[in-house]
């Protein structure tokens, strides 16, 4: 018999620096992926001042499960922290959205009464699993695309999707160029200022303790970036620039239903007012925030401008300023405290990431509703809704 769904909160979000995926100058170079993460599971437990026995299940979103990052690594870095043995773990990927989705799935767990306390998470290690890693996996064991695949999809590169966009909506480079200086500009008085510290758990590495974001650049100038190059296409406008940065790091956020909360005598910071998940263009696969976002205002009955801080992911500055114009969102509203050209992109971890800076950015500004939208890999794209309590 179906049970009637439940409220979902929020009772703790929080995430490592993000550390660049260098495997001579990232700071977490000589750290394992399940380190992160099961810091993160410790972090958010004592942020919110809960048992871990009260948790039943913990969910990871991790793009290349292969190598340190294979083997369920949601349960490994659970176990490695000596925490109880009787939280079931599932990690999953639905690309750069896969810690976002794990949010959403343990929101529809716990709405549906299966379990009462989930945690959602994230964490990518791509200085030590990068995209060269994946290159020399394809090549030892198998393209992953088929071709009958290839027969039904003209896939190129996500750069090239963002190229395709850029070139479809007539997008100069200059008003490219000022997102992203946007970006490291917020990013660093965010930092500078310490509006991350109540988010950030500092990771204790051989060579010092971590307590900062690593790829910020205080000085990028619309000057600095108009002498980059175009990386993916000769007569293109995507430099590295314009690009989010290949990063390490992890993010987790501890939900509940609101009758469990009350139970253990926790304050909910948040509501999950609603979750979707949604495919698009597999060739351009980077407008998926716009419909992911339609659907949760059509769903909701709410208007954008109801909206106070929007977080969507900077893959590219295309897919910012794609949204942003389809939906006439000023800037100030989007990424208050900067985004993946700024702070850094680690793929499964950024979508509970930016749910963790989103929860902090309400509370610190008083403000009330905010969304998380994300492009993914393949043609998707995913929209978070949370109400701060």
């Amino acid at each position: 018999m179906s049970q009637p769904t439940r409220d979902v909160v929020v009772l703790g979000a929080v995430r490592t620096p993000v550390g660049r995926g260098h495997r001579q100058k990232g700071v977490y170079r000589d750290l394992h992926p399940a380190d992160l993460l099961g810091l993160t599971y410790v972090g958010v437990l004592e942020q919110a001042g809960l048992d871990p026995a009260a948790v039943d299940m913990v969910l990871a979103g991790c793009v290349q499960q292969f190598g340190t990052q294979s083997f369920d690594i949601a349960r490994n870095a659970w176990l490695q922290e000596g925490l109880p043995i009787e939280a079931s773990a599932t990690t999953l990927d639905i690309q750069c959205g896969s810690g976002q989705q794990a949010v959403g799935f343990g929101t529809a767990l716990i709405a549906s009464g299966i379990h009462d306390v989930v945690i959602g998470s994230g964490v990518e290690h791509m200085g030590l699993n990068g995209f060269g890693a994946s290159d020399q996996v394809f090549a030892d064991h198998g393209n992953p695309w088929t071709p009958k695949f290839y027969a039904q999809h003209d896939v190129r590169g996500q750069a090239i999707g963002a190229e395709l966009i850029a070139a479809e909506r007539g997008m100069s480079r200059d008003s490219l160029e000022e997102i992203a200086v946007r970006s490291h500009r917020n990013a660093a008085r965010a930092s500078d200022s310490g509006l991350f510290e109540r988010e950030i758990v500092p990771v204790q590495t051989p060579q010092g303790v971590v307590e900062k974001d690593q790829g910020i650049r205080p000085d990028t100038s619309m000057e600095a970036l108009a002498a980059l190059r175009p990386v993916f296409k000769e007569d293109g406008v995507i430099t590295a620039g314009l690009s989010s940065q290949v990063s390490d790091g992890a993010a987790a956020v501890l939900l509940s239903s609101a009758e469990k909360a009350q139970q253990l005598g926790l304050r909910p910071r948040a509501r999950i007012v609603d979750h979707t998940s949604v495919g698009c263009d597999p060739v351009k696969m980077l407008e998926g925030p716009i419909p992911a976002t339609r659907r949760i205002l059509d769903r909701t009955g709410m208007k954008i401008s109801d909206i106070d801080f929007i977080e969507i992911n900077e893959a590219f500055a295309p897919v910012v300023k794609a949204w942003a114009d389809d939906f006439g969102v000023e800037p100030e509203r989007i990424n208050p405290r900067g985004g993946a050209m700024a702070l850094g992109h680690p793929l499964g971890s950024t979508g509970a990431r930016l749910l963790t800076t989103l929860l902090h950015e309400l509370e610190d500004e008083d403000k009330e509703f905010g969304l998380v939208t994300m492009c993914c890999g393949g043609g998707l794209g995913t929209a978070t809704l949370i109400q701060r309590l």
